[in-house]
């Protein structure tokens, strides 16, 4: 059984529309092989990237650059994490009020530093709320858990 992890910032109902929509992607009826575990960042740390097999982060822009609970899982998970899971599967979801790069560059920086990689390019939901952008990061949910469960990554 593969794991995948999700740790994504969900401070208001849209961003937590967002957190379940990636859960829900996820835990679709025909993936049979992978178990879905969802924390919030400051509750994620080491331990649970060490037992994951992918990781998908989510997280809001603020000013300019993520959350700063996301911030504190990767401050608390860098170091413990770098040696034993590099090659890591990742994608991040973005919630963007404007531009979303700023942010994109930041965590692009650290995934680069930790040598994880990328199973799909950053996802920036920019601007108004839309409801499509659930629809997206259910889709994104389901990318990786079906490339976990088919053995692709």
């Amino acid at each position: 059984m593969k794991r995948l992890l999700i740790v994504a910032h969900a401070p208001s109902p849209n961003t937590l529309r967002l957190r379940e929509a990636a859960e829900r992607g996820a835990r679709h009826p025909d993936i049979e092989a992978v178990e879905v575990v969802v924390k919030p960042p400051l509750e994620a740390g080491p331990g649970d990237v060490r037992a994951c097999d992918a990781i998908l982060m989510g997280t809001t822009e603020n000013l300019g650059y993520m959350s700063g609970a996301l911030k504190d899982f990767f401050d608390r998970s860098y170091y413990p994490v770098l040696e034993e899971k590099q090659g890591l599967p990742c994608a991040l979801y973005i919630r963007a009020g404007r531009d979303g790069t700023g942010t994109r560059r930041a965590v692009e920086s650290i995934v680069t530093g930790l040598r994880w990689r990328w199973a799909q390019e950053p996802l920036i939901l920019r601007g108004e709320w839309q409801e499509g952008f659930a629809d997206q990061v259910e889709e994104l949910g389901l990318y990786l858990a079906a490339g976990l469960d088919s053995g692709i990554l």
